[in-house]
């Protein structure tokens, strides 16, 4: 998926939630993994890729919890991932993710990962997790494994 130019002729910014990067690590599914990898290649070859602090934490509990990557291994990879544009939630953020989740139906987490997607500027979500094609607030959802 080649990156879309805006009219300014910046490459926007994409949201990579915590599949994405557990995909990279992950060897059951081999098709998924290398697409992962070529996704998280490119965002920080050509600096478009972004992540929070959320999916930070998350993919290192599930790197070293389901992959049983070694905790240093792990760490390792979050600094690799840090490299990303990392977005910091404040209380404003939670409060929006609450209310994107009482009136969405989204899990509290999904709309955490919206709600920051939305705040540091990116127009496409990439995940495995949410409504492929779905659209909140500027954001869409993307499926890069469909």
């Amino acid at each position: 998926m080649a990156p879309e130019m805006t009219v300014r002729g910046r490459i926007p910014r994409t949201f990579l939630d915590t599949n994405i990067l557990v995909y990279s690590d992950d060897p059951r599914d081999p098709a998924k993994r290398a697409r992962a990898i070529n996704l998280v290649q490119d965002h920080l070859r050509s600096q478009t890729g972004t992540v929070s602090l959320q999916v930070l934490q998350e993919y290192f509990v599930s790197a070293t919890g389901k992959l049983k990557l070694s905790s240093e291994l792990a760490r390792q990879r979050v600094e690799v991932f840090a490299k990303f544009h990392v977005g910091e939630p404040n209380i404003g953020d939670i409060l929006a993710a609450i209310d994107i989740h009482r009136f969405h139906g989204l899990s509290f987490w999904g709309a955490l990962v919206l709600r920051m997607a939305k705040q540091t500027g990116c127009r496409v979500l990439l995940s495995e997790d949410m409504q492929h094609g779905q659209e909140f607030d500027g954001v869409k959802i993307v499926n890069p494994f469909l």
